[in-house]
């Protein structure tokens, strides 16, 4: 028997928060294979099913993210499972939105969730980090993650939590590294290395900075060689020779 656990904050005003991203996580794998119901149990919303023949249980802490530990652990010592049984998908800022990394223990890297649950269950468990990107600067971190996903971010999200439910059978089977290729070739080109923005994209690199590109631009204009308009266009643009 396996415990995947989704992390989150409970509350329709948390749920399309970037922190909330396990919890999508744990609904798209519900949905795609037929989980029972969610019921409450353990400080949670959990369910059952089955992935790749292997019983599983889903579980959703509501006890907030700073306490997720509490919940994974009741869960835990009552089906009397091991810190090797559990799985936790969760946010991961140190990492672009839409990638996917997959360790066995490590550190929280500040992750209040990881916190509790390494205080609760144990540090060697399987940790899914799911990318959301950094905001760039220490003092927006909260706001970032209780932040909702913007519109544009469905880009990469969509095919991301699809894929990892259309794949958690691999998950299962301990195949980590196809695992993660698979998701990878789902979101392709739609991940993100910064945050989403309406800006248009600029332009490729030619090995120089962004500024001193825009400053060796010239507006694009065809000049007549000769008459009134060619005397008056060379006089602004200046006329080479």
């Amino acid at each position: 028997m396996l415990l995947i656990a989704g992390l989150g904050n409970p509350g329709s005003q948390y749920a399309a928060n970037r922190h909330n991203i396990g919890f999508m996580a744990a609904d798209e794998i519900h949905r795609r294979h037929g989980f029972s119901p969610w019921t409450r149990k353990f400080q949670a919303l959990i369910a059952d099913g089955m992935i790749d023949g292997e019983k599983t249980i889903l579980i959703k802490p509501q006890t907030f993210m700073n306490l997720s530990g509490q919940a994974v652990g009741e869960a835990m010592r009552f089906y009397k499972l091991g810190v090797g049984d559990l799985i936790v998908i969760y946010d991961e800022l140190d990492l672009a939105a839409g990638k996917v990394r997959i360790k066995i223990g490590g550190g929280s890297g500040g992750h209040n969730g990881i916190k509790s649950i390494d205080a609760h269950c144990g540090k060697d468990y399987k940790r899914v980090r799911l990318g959301i990107n950094h905001p760039g600067v220490k003092e927006m971190v909260s706001n970032h993650v209780l932040g909702n996903f913007a519109n544009a971010d469905r880009e990469w999200l969509d095919p991301l939590l699809e894929a990892i439910a259309a794949n958690a059978e691999l998950l299962v089977r301990k195949d980590d590294s196809g695992f993660m290729n698979r998701v990878a070739l789902a979101v392709g080109g739609n991940a993100r290395s910064e945050p989403a923005t309406t800006e248009k994209p600029v332009a490729k690199s030619t090995g120089q900075s962004h500024i001193r590109q825009a400053r060796q631009q010239k507006p694009a204009v065809t000049i007549p060689k000769s008459g009134p308009m060619a005397d008056m266009l060379n006089k602004l643009f200046g006329k080479k020779e």
